[in-house]
């Protein structure tokens, strides 16, 4: 790492300050959605009281499923020791945070009465896991803060390899935490499985990964600096995997689910019944999401820098649709109390509640992703994230 150059964006050109303010603009959005929905109230959305988390929730926990992945990059490079890692983890750690903060911001938002989260805060039900989640969001950001400082200031380095270890360490309970908020879930027929807390693992380095190569190769696109073959390759075959891990632990889910009898309807409505929720798992979650990226990955696509990016953004695209049908299809199908039995009763016992989300909601959600690009944006201006040299023969000095 000694002979790597790091420099920051110079960020004065006219197509800097169009990147930046476009994607200001959907804050903005964002915003405003936030102030209709604070002032009229939930009932300008699709909520209600059976479908509670909606599309904000599903941006928000995508994002903040991402931004755990998003610094697998780092881990790699620190704590297995892998030097052509090592020049891309910074920008891994500031995206990851960047994400997390876009995710968390939807959180806050989505809250009806944002200035309850100071109850939040000071009240803690540590029987709850939204109880322990707050503390392992807040670590989150500290230990890759301080894991970020070890690697930009040269008298801490000899301690970036313990923080990038905790940080690692931190970052695999946060999305054991995230998923847990669901596994121990037992109201939702869906929810209540351990294997949700691996399965949003696996999903965070796909989510992650993706979204980290798209944001590489846009940076050095646009800042004509060289990015050779040798990270592109290496990048999409750690891609491809993860993404070949994230179909299994699905189909792994589901077959779980169908050997149990009581769990039986509820996985014909995911799977056959559930309209536009069993289009999204067919369509987006598995062949946008899984199948088409492989099969661009895998072949001799990969090997075009195009078709990477389009295997990636599809992937990120299928996992918002996996992440709709695990937090809204678990919602919308009710619980099955009396398995084989009908009930019926004033309380929507046996009835499949609908949800159309509202434009606010999908701004609110936009605008959480649009705060994680613009905090990137500004990141890689003020602070010397990026390589100027990624060729391949500079990767492959490091290597030897």
């Amino acid at each position: 790492m000694a002979s790597m150059t790091f420099r920051e964006v110079e960020g004065s050109s006219l197509k800097y300050w169009m990147l930046f303010g476009g994607t200001g603009l959907f804050v903005l959005f964002g915003f405003l959605s936030y102030l209709y929905m604070h002032h009229h109230g939930h009932v300008v959305t699709g909520m209600d009281n059976q479908i509670v988390w909606g599309l904000p929730h599903v941006f928000a926990v995508f994002l903040i499923v991402a931004a755990s992945g998003a610094l697998n990059v780092a881990s790699i490079a620190s704590v297995f020791n892998k030097p052509m890692y090592k020049p891309l983890a910074p920008l891994s750690a500031i995206l990851a945070l960047a994400l997390l903060l876009g995710g968390l911001l939807v959180l806050v938002l989505d809250l009806g009465r944002s200035d309850r989260l100071i109850v939040a805060m000071t009240h803690f039900n540590f029987m709850s896991m939204f109880t322990w989640n707050v503390f392992l969001y807040t670590g989150f950001f500290v230990l890759v803060g301080l894991y970020l400082w070890t690697m930009l200031d040269r008298n801490v380095k000899a301690y970036s390899k313990a923080a990038g270890t905790a940080a690692f360490i931190w970052r695999l309970t946060l999305t054991t935490g995230t998923g847990s908020l669901f596994g121990f879930l037992i109201a939702r027929q869906l929810y209540g499985t351990a294997m949700l807390a691996p399965m949003f693992i696996i999903m965070s380095f796909a989510y992650g990964l993706a979204i980290y190569l798209m944001v590489l190769v846009a940076a050095y696109a646009w800042t004509g600096r060289p990015l050779g073959d040798a990270v592109m390759m290496r990048l999409k075959t750690l891609l491809a995997v993860f993404v070949a891990a994230v179909l299994y632990f699905v189909v792994v889910y589901h077959l779980t689910n169908l050997y149990f009898a009581k769990m039986g309807s509820a996985e014909t409505f995911i799977l056959r019944d559930g309209g536009i929720l069993t289009t999204l798992f067919w369509v987006a979650q598995i062949a946008i999401g899984c199948v088409i990226p492989l099969v661009i990955l895998l072949t001799g696509l990969g090997r075009q820098r195009s078709w990477i990016m389009i295997a990636s953004a599809l992937v990120i695209l299928g996992g918002i649709a996996q992440m709709y049908v695990t937090i809204i299809g678990a919602q919308a199908y009710p619980l099955d109390l009396f398995p084989g039995m009908t009930v019926k009763s004033s309380f929507y016992d046996g009835v499949i509640h609908e949800y159309s989300p509202t434009m606010a909601e999908f701004f609110l959600g936009l605008g959480g992703v649009a705060i994680a690009l613009l905090a990137t944006i500004f990141g890689v201006k003020v602070l010397r994230l990026l390589p100027v040299n990624l060729d391949d023969a500079t990767i492959a000095k490091l290597e030897h």
